[in-house]
């Protein structure tokens, strides 16, 4: 039987749940909740809940600790002596933080963006069961019975008894001798998946355009990590060279000159290799830049290499290019002519944060 309090905390929760979701596309288009991200659970500021308050009465007689009183009476005295007071005309603020799985969150921007389940590559999103033998039990079937154990428990007890003969070593076990083997399940992912980020940090990518970037990389990782139990995220930013960097380095480097987009794209292909083959592993590249590459030469370069090596291997190349001022945004166009029917090539121009929402929308709406 679920008890009052467990029903009014579902409730609670439900409550919540809606409030969020109906602001989920202010969220999606805001950095406040990377901030708020733990290990397991984001923490949402929520507004405009009504929390339980008392309410006062304007009258100035007729309520409790009003009126003369009867002599003798302690009374407290007030803050106002004449007991007149002005009250707030202003609304109360009512933020409340509450701590949201990213599973949920997962879950709530699926609905919102009304994504599809990924139908993985290869051997599938599943996790197997396997049975493991880990220790030994008194009980259990026959079948599992270890006959050294139960060996070597029967001949302890033939020596402690003084029963052991070494002249004639018959060993006879009896049932509190039987030792028998005894399994654990354990899960293991037969679905891997990678997501390598790759970024321009050249000199026309500035804050505004990383902020984007760093944006739009949460929900992604929150919506890749909801479908795969085992996941690898790489990151790779780039001028007119490209390095693989750490997380941290990625979102907050600063750099300055041209643009070698084709320096990512070599560095990926090796990466990819070298460590994750197609076969084994789901495989994700994003690349976000702001449409600036040096030359003619250097696109067609990319457009190679994209077409003979990182598309075969993905299950989605997707790249998003950041609106900035300095830049040419010419690439777009360019793999707009050449990939009009690759269907595992996804582009997407972002021209804000307003542009996020519809950008993931882009990038995940066909469930590669």
């Amino acid at each position: 039987m679920v008890k009052r309090i467990e029903k009014d905390h579902s409730r609670f929760r439900q409550i919540i749940r809606g409030k969020i979701k109906k602001e989920l596309r202010k969220y999606i288009t805001r950095g406040e909740l990377i901030g708020k991200k733990g290990k397991d659970l984001v923490s949402i500021p929520v507004p405009q809940i009504n929390l339980p308050h008392f309410r006062y009465s304007s009258k100035n007689s007729g309520g409790v600790g009003q009126g003369d009183g009867d002599v003798g009476t302690p009374i407290g005295r007030g803050d106002d002596e004449d007991g007149t007071g002005q009250a707030g005309e202003g609304p109360g603020d009512h933020l409340l933080e509450v701590d949201v799985s990213l599973e949920e969150l997962a879950q709530m921007l699926a609905e919102e963006l009304e994504l599809p389940s990924i139908e993985a590559k290869g051997k599938k999103n599943i996790v197997s069961d396997k049975d493991r033998y880990t220790g030994i039990s008194r009980s259990g079937p026959e079948s599992l019975r270890h006959f050294k154990r139960t060996y070597k428990e029967a001949l302890r007890r033939h020596i402690i008894s003084h029963t052991y003969d070494p002249d004639n070593p018959i060993i006879i076990p009896f049932r509190e001798d039987r030792r028998y083997r005894t399994w654990k399940t354990q899960q293991f992912p037969e679905a891997n998946a990678v997501i390598i980020y790759m970024m321009d940090v050249s000199g026309s990518m500035g804050e505004e355009q990383k902020e984007i970037v760093r944006i739009e990389s949460f929900w992604i990782d929150t919506w890749l990590k909801y479908q795969y139990k085992n996941i690898t995220t790489r990151y790779i930013i780039h001028d007119a060279v490209a390095r693989e960097v750490d997380e941290e380095t990625f979102y907050h480097t600063r750099e300055s000159g041209g643009t070698i987009i084709s320096s990512a794209y070599k560095l990926a292909n090796q990466i990819v290799d070298a460590e994750y083959s197609p076969t084994e592993w789901n495989i994700y590249l994003f690349h976000f830049s702001d449409g600036d590459n040096w030359g003619e030469i250097d696109t067609d370069e990319c457009i190679s290499i994209l077409e003979e090596k990182l598309i075969p291997k993905a299950n989605l190349f997707c790249y998003g290019q950041v609106e900035s001022p300095y830049g040419s945004g010419q690439f777009i166009r360019d793999l707009e002519d050449y990939f009009e029917n690759e269907d595992k090539l996804i582009l997407s121009e972002i021209a804000d944060k307003e542009a996020i929402y519809q950008s993931i929308k882009d990038f995940l709406g066909k469930g590669k």
